[in-house]
């Protein structure tokens, strides 16, 4: 198809289709193509609240490095289908917007001194223990965020919190429910289990059943679908060694960067808010009480453990730790940079209430060297400059494969050396096939079957490649002599499970029925005996364990109960119930207490799913 357009681009197919499109705008109009057009940038909207792209693709990033940081480095990134990561990411996002919404209705908020004091608080964004506005800008930039997205996605998720607090926390059991789940939950179970073993040797498989089920299930026995591709590859990294910086242009860098350095300063507070039960002039009176006791010389930290309303610092004496500009309110902020160390300020109002503040301590910024930033300096200088050039180049080389029948032309042009890949499938390999968008591009229509050069895929931010297929090797039919055995060996293990099945249900038919030979029985395997057997019985086959729970309390002592269980190894089991054994004391009130807040617990959740659900249903969705 791409050959074919590139032969005919200036012919006359490009005018005979560029005169169709003519035809169609005037048919149809610019509606389709303005409203089209007007959610470009969006991935999605929710009762008229948009989603952006820039969110679906930050969540998609994000959700990729958790996975891998879960699933280690061993994980085969092939894995990771990008269409599966988009779809599940901007779900996540359109359930995220409805609890929002949800919240919101709700009247949940969430203070922003609270939010200060969270971000504050937070070991991530602390060196030695103290608050780090650097370490915190380090850490949400490697997120993606600036500190107002990061703030508001902060505040989004207390508020999503506090919502599924809300719901969860507002289950509740009775005392009647607590007793009945603890009697099934404590319930011991006396058995005895038989096993029928599966014995391949047992049964036979005659060749024409090998042969037979070779032919019905054929496409089992192909070789894989393989190719193997040729690609250039083109980093940022080597444009840095392209590029010089001036000597005068990294000191006057140096000196930016330490100009911008600011000082930390140890704030301590007494936060009266303002409400419904206290207005603002009542707020400010009764800050000026407390400072008039502050100017007699009463300790600031006893007093705002008694009086400040932040939760948060109240208990520490209203210390809020260090932190330098950027962090608190304008006007607290304003105020805490004119004291001076000691000093407690007159109140101050912000929009969370009126304070008081005290400046605890200054702590100077360290300003590093310059040899201990010139790397940093020559790359900052660089950056710029690289990235422009990255990407001119980038460009080239797409431009370069499209037009070029192979990848000698690009690869001479711009100086980049030909790779070849190992052999690898649909479900990837190594090397760069463990990208997945590399090895979508090498299966594609154009690339596998039209030989055509793949576009630029970016293998990470660092690299991007092109590539074409070398070789490949189409599934082929494997040699029925080569597949026999393997045959032979699962249909002798399916027909001995089959007959242990067989003969475990006729005797179990004839247990119920009570007059079945059980000496006999016993005298195969005999009766493994197990004697009060919990839920969760260590060393007992979960699908034995719960075949017994799931079975009826026997009538009577000498008139036990029976059931039978296929395993996964063929093996049939024949089960004889005897006993069920409930507790016989009472619940201590510990004992009830755990078991209250376990079902309380579980059903908070089933009524936060059950707002989820309804969220869902009423709401209007639009992907895009």
């Amino acid at each position: 198809m791409l050959q074919n357009i590139r032969d005919n681009s200036q012919g006359w197919i490009a005018k005979t289709i560029i005169g169709v499109i003519i035809v169609l705008l005037a048919l149809t109009g610019f509606d389709a193509i303005l409203s089209s057009t007007s959610n470009s940038q969006n991935a999605a909207e929710v009762n008229g609240e948009k989603i952006s792209l820039t969110e679906l693709n930050r969540a998609v990033e994000m959700q990729r490095r958790q996975l891998l940081q879960q699933l280690g480095r061993d994980f085969d990134a092939s894995q990771l289908s990008e269409g599966l990561l988009r779809n599940a990411a901007l779900s996540g996002l359109i359930e995220r917007k409805l609890l929002l919404q949800g919240a919101e209705a709700a009247g949940f908020a969430f203070s922003p001194s609270a939010l200060d004091q969270l971000i504050l608080q937070t070991p991530e964004f602390q060196v030695d223990s103290k608050f780090d506005a650097n370490r915190f800008d380090q850490v949400i930039a490697q997120m993606g965020y600036s500190r107002s997205q990061f703030r508001q996605m902060l505040e989004q998720e207390m508020l999503i919190g506090q919502l599924r607090a809300g719901l969860a926390g507002s289950g509740f059991v009775t005392d009647r429910e607590v007793e009945a789940f603890a009697r099934l939950e404590q319930q011991t179970r006396d058995f005895s289990t038989m096993i029928l073993p599966a014995d391949s040797a047992s049964v036979a498989v005659e060749d024409d059943a090998v042969r037979t089920y070779y032919e019905e299930h054929a496409s089992r026995y192909m070789t894989p679908e393989q190719v193997m591709v040729e690609y250039v590859e083109l980093k940022r990294d080597t444009f840095f060694d392209q590029i010089e910086v001036k000597d005068e242009d990294l000191q006057a860098l140096y000196q930016r960067e330490i100009a911008n350095l600011a000082e930390q300063r140890q704030a301590a507070h007494i936060l009266i808010e303002v409400n419904d039960k206290l207005s603002d002039e009542e707020a400010r009176a009764k800050l000026e009480e407390l400072k008039a006791r502050l100017d007699k010389g009463e300790d600031f930290a006893p007093l705002a453990r008694e009086f400040s309303q932040d939760s948060g610092s109240a208990d520490k004496g209203g210390d809020l730790g260090y932190a330098g500009p950027g962090v608190y309110d304008p006007a607290f902020e304003q105020v805490l940079y004119a004291l001076k160390k000691g000093e407690v300020s007159s109140p101050v109002r912000s929009e969370f209430g009126w304070h008081l503040v005290k400046l605890l301590d200054v702590q100077p910024p360290e300003v590093p060297s310059f040899d201990s930033l010139k790397e940093k300096l020559v790359r900052n200088l660089k950056s710029d400059q690289v990235e422009q050039a990255f990407v001119e180049a980038s460009r080239e080389l797409e431009n370069a494969a499209f037009e070029a029948s192979d990848l000698a032309q690009p690869a001479q042009e711009l100086g980049l050396q030909i790779k070849i890949s190992s052999l690898f499938g649909r479900e990837g390999g190594g090397g760069v096939a463990v990208n997945r968008q590399v090895i979508q591009a090498a299966f594609s229509p154009e690339v596998l079957e039209q030989g055509s050069n793949s576009g630029v895929i970016e293998l990470d931010p660092d690299t991007v490649v092109v590539l074409r297929v070398k070789e490949h090797k189409k599934p082929e039919q494997l040699p029925f002599e080569q597949v026999a055995d393997s045959i032979r060996e699962h249909l002798l293990k399916q027909r001995a499970a089959e007959d242990a099945k067989s003969r475990g249900e006729t005797l179990l038919s004839k247990l119920r029925q009570g007059h079945t030979p059980v000496e006999q029985a016993q005298q195969a395997e005999g009766w493994q005996v197990v004697e009060a057997a919990a839920r969760n019985q260590d060393g007992i086959a979960p699908s034995i364990l719960q075949a017994v729970f799931g079975m009826p309390k026997p009538a009577a002592a000498d008139k036990p109960s029976f059931a039978g269980v296929t395993l996964p190894n063929g093996n049939y089991v024949l089960i004889r119930l005897t006993g069920v054994s409930e507790p016989e004391d009472g619940l201590s009130e510990e004992e009830k207490g755990m078991y209250r807040r376990f079902l309380a617990s579980r059903s908070g959740q089933q009524d936060f799913a059950a707002f989820r659900r309804q969220l869902q249903s009423g709401a209007e969705i639009e992907r895009f």
